[in-house]
């Protein structure tokens, strides 16, 4: 199997492939709890060799999954070497698996189960100071590495009351999930397709009332979002506006927060991206353009800490239109797909 590789001028255009938002969650509640239940039953060794032909099913069964790890290994190890080798199949296959690992540290994590002396903290000190002066902010994440872990820690700082912005149904199984495991969590999901003057205003009340509203900063939104594209480990790609603006309404901080593994354990990361985010009407697009920007070169030092823990298996440097501080006018991916089947 070839590796894919960033695209060259003049090379053939790219398959479209479905928005993320399309491919739905290839895992449900039933598979969560039994990949729970294996731990429970005989650790994480047996758990490990149990997982490993499921991930090698997947693997092979999902092309999409493919094509996207094995596209996403070979830009990130072009543009920043961390992998140290040209990758193969056989990173492919670890990078699935680690994704497989990281699921079952998610459930240790939100069911207070995980080791949490393995999890080192870098620049908790931006966060804590915030909490000190009684208003929250707005905390950018990733699909990267294990960000319940974030959550769970969040449950054990005095004065960290943390909202989480959610696509769709995934807030409500998740939060079913989340209820069996931690009943008492301070972790509240919130379901949202698009931010409205109603979400806003009240999104608006919690940062006052000093909660921290956590929102994915790496998804580009389904139905017309407002995205821009930046460059992201060689190539530009497309990174939602919302949590910048969101920030200006609210006038609060802009962090950025990732967890990815480190030796057994696993590293918290936060940033300060910006203490005030304005966006004048004269500057705006270059301004969201500007942030964006900054976003996506800590995404990218991220990554680079520990390249497996990357789990957007989609096309993430696919060619959509592009829209700066307007509606997108591309029609959904999989109605665009379906009239185009050859394209």
């Amino acid at each position: 199997m070839s590796t894919l590789h960033p695209e060259t001028p003049g090379a053939t255009p790219r398959r479209r492939t479905p928005h993320w938002s399309a491919i739905g969650e290839a895992t449900c509640v039933w598979g969560i709890w039994l990949l729970y239940g294996l731990y429970r039953a005989f650790g994480r060794l047996l758990f490990r060799v149990v997982m490993y032909p499921v991930v090698v099913y997947f693997w092979l069964a999902y092309p999409l999954a493919r094509r996207s790890s094995m596209e996403y290994l070979a830009r990130v190890e072009a543009a920043t070497g961390a992998m140290g080798t040209q990758p193969t199949w056989r990173q492919s296959l670890r990078h699935l698996f680690s994704f497989g690992d990281t699921m079952l540290d998610k459930l240790l994590a939100i069911g207070g189960r995980y080791r949490f002396e393995h999890v080192s903290k870098e620049g908790g000190d931006v966060l804590l100071r915030q909490i000190a002066s009684g208003r929250g902010g707005i905390i950018m994440t990733a699909h990267v590495g294990c960000l319940e872990l974030c959550r769970a820690m969040a449950n054990r700082l005095n004065g960290l009351r943390l909202t989480v912005l959610v696509h769709s149904a995934h807030a409500e199984r998740f939060n079913r999930i989340l209820a069996r495991l931690d009943p008492d969590s301070m972790l509240q999901l919130y379901q949202i397709d698009d931010i409205s003057p109603a979400t806003a205003l009240e999104l608006s009340a919690r940062v006052e009332a000093g909660e921290f509203v956590a929102i994915a900063g790496d998804r580009a939104p389904a139905h017309g979002g407002r995205a821009v594209r930046v460059p992201f480990l060689g190539q530009p790609a497309r990174f939602p506006v919302g949590p910048y603006v969101l920030a200006s309404l609210l006038k609060c901080p802009l962090y950025a927060m990732g967890c990815v593994r480190e030796g057994r354990g696993h590293l918290i990361r936060f940033t300060e991206l910006e203490h005030a985010v304005t966006l004048p009407r004269a500057t705006r697009e270059a301004r969201l353009q500007a942030l964006a920007a900054t976003y996506a070169r800590w995404l990218e030092d991220l990554v680079a800490r520990s390249p497996y823990d990357w789990f957007n298996f989609y096309d993430f440097w696919a060619d959509d239109p592009i829209s700066i501080g307007r509606r997108d006018m591309q029609q959904p991916a999989q109605e665009r797909d379906a009239k185009n089947p050859e394209s």
